[in-house]
C-alpha cells in the first residue's frame, strides 16, 4: 500500500524566526550559461558596505542558482563602473563578459534607502535595463531578489522566481514547524510549531493562506490560515480523517480527503468550509488531490487498479482516466503552471524518485539522482521543481530543473526537511 498522507500539525500562531537557514549548493548547470559580471553597488553617500555587498551578492547567488547564468569574478577588474559614464567595455570584454549589472545605493532619510541599477549588454555597449527603488533598510534583500528577477526577465524572456516564496516542515530538537522562506531559502519564518508531526502543507494562489491538516484535536483536522494576520479557521472536521488539502486555481475551493463514510475519497469544500461534495467513488483509496491550472480537472493518487497510479477526472466528478502507466508505483502528482507537464515520485529499481511527464505525448524522464524523494512541486514559472529527499538520514530540500540539466540542493543547517510547497507570484 502506498503512502496515504494524513497531515500532523499543532498550533502556536507566534510568528517565530528560525535560526536554521537553508544553504543552496548548486550541483549541476545547464549546457549553456550567460557569463555575466555583477560589480558591487556602490553608496553615493554613507551607506554601510555590508549594503552594498549584500545587494550584489544576493543577485549573484539568485542568477547562479537558476542554473542559466554564470557569474563572473569582477576582482580581476580594475575599474568598478558604477554610472553608465564609467563603464569601459573593454575591461569587461576582457573577461568574457556579455551582461554587465551596476548600481548605487544612497541613504535617505528616516533608515530609507535609494537603489539603482543598470543592466548593460557589453556586446552590443547599450543599456538594457534601469530602475530605481525608494525602500527600507530593512526590504534590500526582497528588493536584490526583485533585480534578480528584472534580469532573468530581461535576458532569458520569461519571469523570474527569485521573489516568490517555499514553505516546507522542519524537525529540529524534537519540534516540527511549518516554515515560509524566501526561495533560496533565507529569511525563514516559522508558522506554525508543535511536538506533534506535520505534513504537505498547500498555497492559496494569491500566496497569503496555508492550508495544513492539524492533530491537536486527537485526529487530523484541515485548518486554513493566513499569513496576513496569523488568523485561522477549521476548515474541515468531519467524521473520519481529514487531510490531503489542494486549493483550487481560483482560491473559492479546495479539495480535500475524507474518510467520511469509509475508504479516503475526494471532496470539494468552499473555502469557508460550505459546501461539502464528494467528487470520488471508489473501492480503493483516492487520495493526493491536485487541481489543473483551469480548474476543470483533479490529478490523484489511486489504488483502485491494484497499485498506485496517478488518475484525473472532472472537477465536478465523473469518469476517472489513469494518467501514469510506466512503473508500478507513481504518486503525489503535481501540474506545471501552463498544466503540459505533470511531475511525481516515480518507484523504480534504484528507488523513489522525481519524475515529469509530458501529458501529451506521455513520454516520461527521471530527474532527480537521490533515491527517498518526495513531494514534488514546479516553480510558477514551470522552470524548477523543487520536492524533499533524504542525505544522510536527514530530510533535506533540492531543486532540479524540468530538462534535468540543473539540480540543486538546499541543505538545512539544524534539522530535518520536508514536504516542501513552492508558492505563487505575489501579486
Amino acid at each position: 500500500m502506498f503512502k496515504n498522507r494524513l497531515f500532523l500539525i499543532f498550533l502556536l500562531l507566534l510568528p517565530l524566526i528560525s535560526h536554521a537557514e537553508l544553504t543552496v549548493e548548486v550541483v549541476g548547470g545547464a549546457a549553456q550559461q550567460i557569463p555575466i559580471a555583477i560589480v558591487p553597488f556602490s553608496a553615493q553617500t554613507q551607506a554601510e558596505p555590508a549594503q552594498q555587498d549584500n545587494l550584489s551578492n544576493v543577485i549573484g547567488a539568485d542568477l547562479r542558482l537558476s542554473g542559466l547564468f554564470r557569474v563572473l569574478e569582477t576582482r580581476g577588474v580594475t575599474n568598478h563602473p558604477h554610472l553608465l559614464s564609467e563603464v569601459k567595455y573593454s575591461d569587461w570584454l576582457g573577461i568574457q563578459t556579455q551582461a554587465l549589472t551596476i548600481g548605487t545605493v544612497e541613504s535617505l532619510p528616516g533608515n530609507r534607502l535609494k537603489i539603482s541599477f543598470r543592466l548593460i549588454d557589453v556586446l552590443k555597449q547599450n543599456q538594457l535595463l534601469a530602475m530605481e527603488f525608494n525602500i527600507s533598510a530593512s526590504q534590500q534583500r526582497a528588493t536584490a531578489h526583485r533585480i534578480a528577477d528584472m534580469i532573468y526577465e530581461k535576458l532569458i524572456g520569461e519571469k523570474g522566481v527569485f521573489a516568490t516564496r517555499i514553505t516546507y516542515v522542519n524537525k529540529e530538537n524534537g519540534r516540527y514547524s511549518l516554515q515560509v522562506a524566501d526561495a533560496d531559502g533565507f529569511n525563514p519564518q516559522t508558522v506554525v510549531s508543535s511536538k506533534e508531526p506535520l505534513i504537505s502543507p498547500s498555497w492559496s494562489p494569491d500566496g497569503t493562506k496555508l492550508a495544513y491538516v492539524s492533530f491537536e484535536k486527537k485526529k487530523p483536522v484541515v485548518f486554513v490560515q493566513s499569513l496576513v494576520s496569523g488568523q485561522r479557521i477549521v476548515l474541515a472536521n468531519f467524521k473520519g480523517n481529514n487531510s490531503a488539502p489542494c486549493w483550487s486555481p481560483d482560491g473559492t475551493k479546495l479539495a480535500i480527503v475524507l474518510t467520511y463514510s469509509a475508504n479516503s475519497q475526494i471532496f470539494v469544500i468552499n473555502a469557508d468550509g460550505t459546501g461539502l461534495k464528494q467528487i470520488s467513488f471508489s473501492n480503493g483509496i483516492d487520495t493526493e488531490p491536485e487541481w489543473s491550472p483551469d480548474g476543470s480537472t483533479i490529478y490523484f493518487t489511486s489504488n483502485r487498479g491494484g497499485g498506485p497510479q496517478i488518475y484525473r477526472m472532472p472537477a465536478i466528478g465523473g469518469e476517472a482516466k489513469r494518467v501514469t502507466f510506466e512503473g508500478a508505483y507513481n504518486v503525489s502528482p503535481h501540474l506545471s503552471p501552463d498544466g503540459k507537464l505533470l511531475t511525481f515520485i516515480k518507484q523504480g529499481p534504484n528507488g523513489f524518485k522525481v519524475a515529469v511527464q509530458d501529458l501529451t505525448s506521455g513520454q516520461v524522464q527521471t530527474l532527480s539522482d537521490t533515491t527517498e524523494d518526495e513531494s514534488p512541486s514546479f516553480a510558477p514559472n514551470g522552470r524548477m521543481i523543487l520536492y524533499a529527499t533524504s542525505i544522510g538520514g536527514r530530510g533535506t530540500l533540492a531543486a532540479a530543473s524540468v530538462d534535468g540539466r540543473v539540480k540543486q540542493r538546499l541543505r538545512d543547517t539544524g534539522g530535518d526537511v520536508r514536504e516542501p510547497a513552492w508558492g505563487s507570484w505575489l501579486n
